[in-house]
């Protein structure tokens, strides 16, 4: 395997006819893409379906890859649009998270799942499940900053705002995540800090 070669440079050698080195960029992103798909759709498998087929959208597409953003936003683009189109074929009902409903159903679901303690004890579960506490406007912007590690212009292109609105609905998002944190995890967040 190459090392040492630029995203664009391995995308204009794929074009070329070198197909072995698409291998480079879906190992780099794997973990992007299939949190961003288990974010929208929930389900391990569903995730991990979508994740492969977005792989194989994104190498057909290449070509229409013109390089104006990074490559991540691009394929974040393609993550989303597939997990929508995925969620609308199988007719799943959403439900806002501002439905009560919704926590009385999450919370019999965290309560039968107590064999798995360890795992959901994680900080970095107990985050993601903080997360999924949020809008979806908020959640966007979280995952796009600090998992998808996107800059806030980047953020701004995909969410079509201003980068000034990013940097406050950023800001937002992390006071909302705050209080989701100290409201539901409040015994693991006092674990934490002393």
């Amino acid at each position: 395997m190459q090392t040492g070669l630029t995203e664009i440079e391995i995308i204009q050698r794929v074009l070329k006819g070198e197909h072995q080195l698409y291998v480079q960029l879906v190992n780099k992103y794997q973990n992007y893409v299939f949190t961003i798909a288990l974010r929208y759709l929930s389900s391990r498998e569903d995730a991990e379906e979508v994740a492969q087929d977005i792989f194989v959208k994104a190498y057909r597409s290449l070509g229409d890859f013109r390089g104006d953003s990074k490559f991540s936003t691009w394929l974040y683009t393609i993550t989303t649009t597939s997990c929508i189109t995925f969620l609308r074929k199988k007719k799943l009902e959403v439900h806002s998270l501002d439905d009560e409903r919704v926590f009385t159903v999450a919370d019999n679901i965290d309560s039968g799942m107590r064999a798995n303690q360890v795992e959901q004890k994680s900080r970095v579960n107990m985050v993601n499940q903080a997360i999924s506490l949020l809008s979806p406007e908020d959640a966007q912007v979280i995952t796009l900053f600090y998992k998808g590690e996107q800059s806030l212009d980047e953020i701004a292109k995909i969410m079509g705002v201003e980068t000034n609105a990013v940097k406050v609905r950023l800001h937002r998002a992390r006071q909302r995540l705050k209080e989701k944190m100290e409201k539901h995890f409040a015994a693991e967040v006092k674990d934490i800090v002393s």
